[in-house]
């Protein structure tokens, strides 16, 4: 998780299409005084969660596809997150890593209940099949025996979801400089710790290594907020809802100034409050306050990893 922090930084030292404002940071950690607004991790119910094994496959081919719903104006996390719980409740081996490997673009329509192709269909279908093929050779078809190799460290489990399912490899070129962000990686560990409350499969002794999710929503709302200021190019090209290459300086900038913006958030309120305060609780808060704020606009850009 360190170079996560450490490969942001370092683009947020070099920017030149986005700047972190250290008195915007002031000023939000000065309004929200006492404590992070509380945001429970499930506080729309549409997860599946039974406390066991299967809980843990559906967060796991959940946040294999958490990933780019806004080329269809009418689908979002919630139809993802959803459609899944209700293809689980009706037939409990949905999900096994050999069905996995085989689904087609219409069938994971059916699954979700969606009426035309998804965006990125392609791609959803060829992550779907490497979790499913590599679970199955590697982890015994679980991703509970996944999280159970990790000794209870969110940093491990990143590191072993990165090292064995490369879809989930979130890495960037940045002036030369690789940046590594990780976003559905950590959010499948965050999202253990939540659906679990940091008992059992999401008990981790370093939930707070985790950094934010950098996402199309938590960069927005920073820059609504004051904390990030765009170029007035940057934001021409977001007000205009022009599409962002993936891989481009302002996307990468993007992102990896929501990260660094965040963590020094994250200390200033530890000081302030003198406690650890967690990034996956300040990304909660944030990612909540985009979603209820329909006059947001975000980036847009074609890409696997968020």
């Amino acid at each position: 998780m360190e170079e996560v922090r450490a490969s942001a930084a370092w683009v947020a030292s070099r920017a030149c299409h986005v700047l972190v404002d250290s008195s915007g940071i002031e000023r939000v950690v000065e309004a929200i005084g006492g404590s992070i607004p509380k945001v429970e991790w499930d506080y729309e119910g549409i997860h599946y969660f039974d406390d066991g094994p299967l809980t843990v496959q559906y967060l796991f081919v959940l946040d294999a596809l958490n990933f780019c719903f806004w080329p269809d104006k009418d689908l979002s996390y919630d139809h993802l997150a959803l459609g899944l719980k209700e293809a689980l409740e009706k037939d409990e081996s949905a999900f096994d890593a050999d069905r996995l490997q085989k689904y087609t673009g219409p069938q994971l329509r059916e699954l979700l209940k969606w009426p035309r192709p998804l965006p990125l269909e392609d791609e959803r279908l060829r992550l779907l099949h490497e979790v499913g093929y590599e679970l199955e050779r590697s982890f015994n078809g679980k991703a509970s025996n996944l999280v159970k190799s990790c000794g209870k460290s969110a940093g491990k489990l990143v590191a072993l979801v990165t090292r064995y399912f490369p879809g989930f490899r979130d890495h960037s070129v940045y002036k030369g400089h690789q940046v590594f962000l990780y976003k559905r990686a950590q959010i499948f560990a965050a999202d253990l710790w939540g659906a679990f409350k940091g008992q059992g499969y999401g008990e981790f002794h370093d939930i707070g290594s985790l950094t934010i999710f950098a996402d199309y929503i938590v960069p927005a709302v920073l820059q609504q907020l004051g904390v990030l200021k765009y170029s007035s190019a940057l934001m021409s090209t977001i007000e205009a809802n022009n599409e962002i290459v993936s891989g481009t300086e302002e996307e990468i900038e993007l992102r990896a100034c929501s990260i660094y913006a965040v963590e020094k958030m994250r200390e200033l309120m530890s000081k302030k409050l003198g406690k650890q305060v967690l990034s996956v609780e300040l990304d909660l808060w944030l990612w909540s306050c985009g979603v209820q704020s329909p006059s947001l606009r975000h980036h847009r850009t074609l890409s696997i990893y968020y």
